[in-house]
Order: C-alpha cells, then sequence, then structure tokens
C-alpha cells in the first residue's frame, strides 16, 4: 500500500538485486519451501509452511508436514525479515574507540553482516548531514563520503541486507544545506529527519542529561561544555529559521519520507504536520506522542528504552506509550539486538506474537510506503527470519533475503 501524498522508496523488485548470491536448498528454479514453522502472519500466528520462488513469496500452506527437500523450521517461529528505519550501528563500526577510526569498508561491511545476524533484512543507515567546521574537530563533515562506500558496496553485491540512507539533517549546523543538495534522488534516500539539538530543548530538555552525554563521548569538561552550549544556541538562532524550511524542501526534492526528531510539544507536532512528516522519531513526552499519534504519524521508540523501562535521556517511557497504544513501530537506535528482543517481549506480553513483529515488520514498511515487503503474503518479498524463544529471549536460527541466505 502507498500512502496518500507520498512516493514509495525505490525498491528492489529482482532477484538480481538481491544482497547476496549464496542460497539454502534451492533447486534449479530458485524454489524453496520453509515447513513446520510458526508463520507469523499479519494479525495472527499458525502452523504451516512458505513455497518461495525467484525472490518471492508465492505460496503459504497450512499444517506441519515436512516436504522433501523443505526447509524444516522444528516448530519455530517464521517471520518478516525486520525492518530498521533509525540505527546509528554504523558509527560504531566507523569509531570502534574515542579516537580510533576503522576502514570505512570493513565498517560497512560488519555493520550489514551484525544487522543480518539479529534478523534485519532492510535497514536506512542512520548518517547525520550537517558538520560545523569552525568546532575543531566535532560533527565534521562525513555522510556523503559513508552513503557513497554503502552504495558501492551494495552496487558489487557485497552486501547481505537491503540497505538504504537516511539523512539526519542537523538543524543547528553550518553546512546543512550545502551538504544536503550533494545527494540525489537516485541514491536511495529513503528517509530525511529534522534534528535539533539545541541545548534546553527537546531530547535535552534537561542539560544535565546532555552534560553527561558529552562528559562520557567527547571527554568535555564543564567550561567546555558551557561555551559549547552558547556557541550551540547562537547558531541555532542564526541558521535555524533557514535551515528548517530548506531542509523540508529538499526532502521533497529527494522523494524521501519526512520525519521529525525528539518532537515534545503540540506545537512541535502542528510544525511537523505542516511540514508533512510522516514518521515521528522518539518523541520526548507523552503528549507528543499521543498528538503524533492521532494526526496520523507514525511513532517510533526505542527498542533499547522498552527493554531498559525508560529512556536513558529521562523522556517518556517507550512501555508508557505502549499502553497507551500510541506506539506504532520500534527501533533499535544504537543496539541492533533489541529489535527482535523488544517485538517478542511486546509479543509475549500480549499474547500474540504478531502484535510485537507488527512494529518491526509490517508497520515500518507501510510508514516508508513500502508495499513489497514486511508481511508473510503472496507477491511480497522473500525476506525471512527463522528465530526460538528462550525463556523471553529471541534466539536468530537463520535470515533469508529474497529467498536466499543473508
Amino acid at each position: 500500500m502507498e500512502l496518500e501524498g507520498q512516493a514509495p522508496v525505490q525498491t528492489e523488485p529482482s532477484v538480481d538485486d538481491r544482497a547476496s548470491q549464496a542460497s539454502v536448498a534451492a533447486s534449479s528454479d530458485d524454489e524453496v519451501v520453509f515447513a513446520n514453522a510458526r508463520l507469523v502472519l499479519r494479525d495472527e500466528v499458525v502452523l504451516g509452511s512458505v513455497q518461495t520462488r525467484k525472490a518471492q513469496i508465492v505460496s503459504i500452506d497450512t499444517g506441519v508436514s515436512v516436504p522433501t527437500g523443505a526447509i524444516d523450521i522444528e516448530g519455530e517461529f517464521l517471520a518478516p525479515g525486520l525492518i530498521e528505519l533509525h540505527t546509528d550501528n554504523l558509527e560504531r563500526h566507523m569509531t570502534p574507540r574515542p579516537g580510533v577510526k576503522w576502514p570505512l569498508d570493513a565498517a560497512v561491511i560488519a555493520h550489514d553482516a551484525e544487522l543480518a545476524s539479529v534478523g534485519v533484512t532492510t535497514v536506512f543507515d542512520a548518517l547525520r548531514v550537517g558538520s560545523i567546521p569552525s568546532a575543531k574537530g566535532k560533527y565534521d563533515k562525513y555522510a556523503r563520503n559513508v552513503a557513497d562506500r554503502i552504495l558501492m558496496l551494495r552496487g558489487a553485491r557485497h552486501l547481505r541486507i537491503s540497505h538504504y540512507l537516511h539523512l539526519r539533517a542537523e538543524i543547528v549546523s553550518e553546512a546543512l544545506l550545502e551538504e544536503l543538495s550533494e545527494f540525489r534522488s537516485e541514491e536511495r534516500i529513503g528517509i530525511v529527519s529534522l534534528m535539533d539539538h539545541t541545548p534546553g530543548q527537546r531530547q535535552f530538555r534537561d542539560i544535565s542529561k546532555y552534560e553527561e552525554y558529552l562528559s562520557g563521548k567527547h571527554g568535555m569538561s564543564q567550561t567546555d561544555m558551557d561555551a559549547y552550549f552558547a556557541d550551540l544556541k547562537a547558531l541555532s538562532a542564526r541558521v535555524g529559521p533557514v535551515h528548517e524550511p530548506g531542509a523540508v524542501r529538499i526532502a521533497k526534492e529527494l522523494g524521501a519520507t519526512l520525519a521529525s526528531h525528539d518532537d515534545t510539544t503540540e506545537s512541535d507536532v502542528a510544525t511537523s504536520l505542516a511540514h508533512g512528516a510522516r514518521l515521528a522519531e522518539f518523541p520526548t513526552t507523552m503528549e507528543a506522542a499521543r498528538a503524533s499519534h492521532q494526526a496520523g504519524i507514525a511513532v517510533i521508540m526505542g527498542a533499547p528504552n522498552l527493554l531498559r523501562g525508560g529512556s536513558h535521556s529521562g523522556n517518556v517511557a517507550a512501555a508508557d506509550l505502549v499502553e497507551a497504544g500510541v506506539l506504532d513501530i520500534l527501533s533499535s537506535d544504537y543496539a541492533p539486538s533489541s529489535l527482535l528482543m523488544a517485538a517478542v517481549k511486546m509479543g509475549l506480553e500480549s499474547g500474540n506474537m504478531a502484535t510485537g513483529l507488527h512494529t518491526v515488520t509490517a508497520a515500518p514498511a507501510k510508514a516508508v510506503g513500502m508495499a513489497d515487503r514486511g508481511v508473510i503474503e503472496i507477491g511480497k518479498r522473500a525476506d525471512l527470519i527463522q528465530f526460538g524463544v528462550a525463556g523471553d529471549l529471541p534466539v536468530v536460527r537463520a535470515t533469508w533475503t529474497q529467498g536466499h541466505t543473508a
């Protein structure tokens, strides 16, 4: 289903564009049967089998029989591959320790493999756009170079899963519009999110939390932080009125889904709605989450928040949004394994695994206009994962993209 008024994300309809050439139990006509599985469908879990051919699901049957040559799922769950809309995980591979720069291609390949190992089959790699050259090393320009490497590795079929770009447009920067203008619509730009990290508002309304972050990640002293905050506030006042509408304009030109980030008040949500935002990433309050949900803007919360029982920034707890019925999508944010863990937690607590998996499969697919994946249905992409549950934790056994092992 395409969203009204929104161009669908460019997808990969052909098996020739698959991430990996490897296959498991594939016959000469590229057919695979996954049998004896607990199939996680849109709204329910049923015992059955799935047949795939040439990257697509071609039939779904009920029952526990295992035909000759089929892959026996052994009664475990067979679910759609996970769709990750916002992850900072690549940055961790690029800079595994403070001051350590890892070879970029190696970082992308390791990031890709890690995501495949935890059941992600489609990822929107979040890259900050908007540097501050005058900040003496903080927030240097990097997105264009990283995007080039992701696209090159994908084009060479060195990546296991499907990659799109998520450009995090940092309003409080000096070079945002210049850097955004370097991207083109044909470069798989799936999402552009509006970020505003001005101290004292949104994610960092509580300045002490921002101080903890900068001290822990960058080793900044209190004197340095005070000066840095003053600079950011002055920069925000100077460039914000130009950068925000400019980023919205470029997002539309790129054909990307627009996302807000850290909306806090109903006024923030009203502004996001006026901009045409379809996603509300990590609203910081119940007020903003309710307003977004009611406005038809899909609410994304962090899976780590749900698993930890609260936000590391002191903002609203994801569990409270689940209880209020206003959480639509989960994101692993900084911990890839948390995505399936949180979805399974929701499934177990609701008594229906499909409820939890919906937040990491069908819901994100719909939010970004991906009509070809996110559900186990005839005609959809054969992006699948097999997992068991040990206590309350998922154990991923295998991941397939377009019917082939990832």
